[in-house]
């Protein structure tokens, strides 16, 4: 396997930073472009933005934030939220994003999957399968769109293959049932869409420890992860955090305390860089110089 990629995931909300639970109940963290810069000085691999009212206009409005990362950090970027057509998609490549994340559109009108991958390259076409666990005995997963409250009436692995045989480069695997909470990975889920294409696959959702992560790439067999509280519950303890002001709409007394919800264990970059290394997980060095933290 290649060497494992650790992707901050940062979801944006007008000019902040925000994190929900289960995709919901957002909760303002502050300045993403702080976040952002952080996680590359500690050795982020990529960074993901993901516009989560896009959906409301139909439209992506990150390209401000698209353009200023760009010419200020030098990792790979990948943006999502309101992309519905190829020009979307340049739009969003001219900004400086190095590839977009698709859901809606692609469920939508699949084929373009397909016209994207043959315009862009394949590498810059990374499609997210939003999934919650159905009831019953068959342990059947259904994907989902708009954040996770659109049902498509599609089953999980069986679309995930289809959307790797359209051209997809990458597939983001999210548990909407475990995303925000802490309780883990869903292993079964994400293990069984690894096992069933030929591209790489990004595990999304529920990591609240150093071993979430680990177990998720031994017995899940992801290529990456992406990761949102773990990271952000641990930059809003540093002296360097400026949490949003009083008249904002995050909940500043939370932030201040460095208080996190009780199943996560926030850690940093390297922490978990040298915790999989020791559990003889290749993942990528630091690719920038970093002060001692």
């Amino acid at each position: 396997m290649a060497s494992i990629r650790i992707i901050p995931r940062l979801d944006i909300k007008g000019p902040n930073l925000v994190k929900g639970i289960h995709l919901e109940g957002l909760r303002v963290l502050g300045d993403p472009d702080a976040f952002a810069r952080y996680y590359y000085e500690n050795g982020a691999d990529e960074l993901m933005y993901q516009d989560v009212v896009a959906s409301l206009y139909e439209r992506n409005s990150l390209h401000e934030i698209v353009r200023k990362t760009a010419r200020q950090l030098f990792i790979p970027l990948t943006v999502g939220g309101g992309i519905r057509t190829l020009t979307d998609i340049r739009d969003v490549l001219r900004a400086g994003a190095d590839k977009v994340c698709l859901n809606t559109a692609a469920v939508r009108n699949p084929e373009l999957v397909r016209a994207a991958s043959r315009a862009f390259g394949s590498s810059t076409i990374v499609v997210a399968v939003e999934a919650i666990k159905q009831p019953g005995p068959t342990g059947r997963y259904e994907a989902f769109t708009e954040n996770g409250r659109e049902a498509t009436g599609l089953e999980a692995v069986e679309w995930a293959t289809r959307l790797a045989e359209m051209g997809a480069g990458e597939l983001i695997i999210t548990s909407v049932d475990r995303e925000g909470t802490g309780l883990g990975f869903d292993g079964a889920l994400i293990r069984a869409i690894a096992d069933a294409v030929s591209i790489p696959v990004i595990a999304h959702g529920g990591a609240g420890c150093l071993d979430h992560v680990i177990d998720v790439c031994q017995q899940g067999h992801a290529h990456a992860v992406a990761l949102s509280s773990l990271l952000h519950y641990e930059f809003i303890t540093h002296p360097e955090y400026q949490p949003p002001g009083a008249g904002g709409e995050g909940n500043t007394h939370f932030l201040r305390s460095g208080r996190t919800f009780s199943k996560i264990q926030p850690t940093d970059l390297p922490t978990i860089k040298a915790a999989l290394q020791d559990a003889g997980i290749e993942c990528r060095p630091m690719l920038v110089e970093t002060d001692a933290r």
